[in-house]
């Protein structure tokens, strides 16, 4: 995997001025375009397309900066139509706009080359099982709402919390089949992982296949496959959201298999009143690599 994502850092680098086709790059490193952005932006910590924007805008800096070439000669070496879609890619990464910085010389925003490395860490073991499972479905109440990476989700929490009591334990009632419990379903999600995309949260519970949906709830079609299933426990939700990113740094680097698309789901075993810790089991769909 680390070497598939240099060879994308590589292959930008080669390909700044124009598009290239991260899924072909993916299939001849032998694995998905899903997993290969997934990973590159829980690694990098920023999406691979705001990599890109932050590369070429690094790169066309010093063009600016140098003035032998007009500005929509620029905009155009590196993709833009116009000028004006130049500016604002060159504000968004400068914090000020080409003339500006042809003028005075700055200020400027570099974005160093990315390198991956494998660090050897895995002094926690991570609490981990494999699941083949068949179809299934989630039903409960959806909404969409913004992906934030850190911290408690206020959309999320105000979502769940519009519900009446009665309403949880009536979706309690209606799980029959693993994942047990009530979920936290995040569905649609964007492979880059960008913060600020909308995703569907699904506050509700796993049913098989063949049980009916009530006719008020909405509901996720989920085909038969494998999850890779971790175990957290600690502080809520900081626990989960740092065992999503060991799934990354060391259990996929050190694993047979990789993600595949589908919904991440949440089950909460065990929590305190406040819900300031829990015992959770995440559940990712996974495939063989």
């Amino acid at each position: 995997m680390i070497s598939a994502l240099n060879r994308l850092v590589d292959l930008v680098e080669e390909r700044l001025s124009d598009e290239f086709d991260v899924k072909e790059l993916a299939g001849s490193l032998g694995t998905t375009e899903y997993h290969l952005r997934r990973m590159f932006s829980s690694l990098a910590g920023m999406p691979l397309s705001e990599y890109v924007r932050r590369r070429r805008m690094t790169v066309a800096a010093a063009d600016v900066v140098r003035g032998a070439d007009d500005l929509l000669s620029i905009a155009v070496r590196y993709g833009y139509g116009s000028t004006e879609a130049f500016g604002r890619a060159f504000r968004a990464v400068h914090g000020t706009g080409p003339s500006d910085v042809r003028r005075d010389g700055g200020p400027l925003r570099t974005q160093p080359q990315l390198r991956f490395r494998l660090t050897v860490e895995g002094s926690i073991p991570m609490d981990t099982r494999i699941a083949e499972r068949a179809a299934f479905k989630l039903v409960g109440h959806a909404a969409r709402v913004p992906l934030i990476h850190e911290g408690v989700n206020p959309h999320i929490q105000q979502h769940i919390t519009a519900l009446p009591s009665e309403e949880h334990q009536r979706l309690k009632s209606l799980g029959d089949t693993e994942p047990a419990g009530l979920l936290s379903v995040c569905d649609d999600l964007d492979p880059d992982h960008t913060e600020g995309c909308e995703l569907t949260y699904l506050h509700g519970v796993a049913i098989a296949e063949s049980t009916p949906v009530p006719d008020d709830l909405d509901a996720i079609e989920v085909p038969a496959g494998t999850w890779a299933v971790f175990r957290t426990s600690g502080p809520h939700p900081q626990a989960l959201q740092t065992a999503w990113a060991a799934t990354a740094t060391e259990w996929f680097p050190a694993n047979p298999w990789r993600l595949r698309p589908g919904p991440e789901i949440v089950a909460v075993l065990e929590r305190a009143d406040d819900f300031s810790t829990a015992t959770c089991e995440l559940w990712v769909p996974v495939e063989p690599s």
